[in-house]
């Protein structure tokens, strides 16, 4: 514990969100753990709340719950959304 005190709580919250934050190699297999996003949402949150932010820390909190009471689900794989036509869509 002694060596937490050398930093200051905006750093040291920094450091969990970026701990918690899905990377891109794990959002397929964690996408929808809901306890994993809360936590990833609730990190980020802090965050913005130690940084004076409220208005930033709020919509992150929101999504925490909903992750926490089931009211929001993950959303498509952005590789795997929807398929563009390959024809162009100028005319002339």
């Amino acid at each position: 514990m002694a060596e937490l005190r050398e930093f200051e709580t905006l750093e040291l919250a920094r450091a969990l969100a970026e701990r918690l934050a899905l990377s891109e190699r794990d959002w397929h297999r964690l996408k929808s753990n809901r306890s994993v996003r809360a936590r990833e949402q609730l990190a980020a949150a802090l965050v913005f709340l130690l940084k004076d932010a409220p208005e930033e820390a709020l919509p992150r909190l929101q999504q925490a719950i909903g992750w926490l009471d089931r009211s929001i689900s993950a959303p498509p794989c952005p590789q795997h959304g929807t398929k563009h036509s390959s024809k162009s869509d100028s005319t002339g």
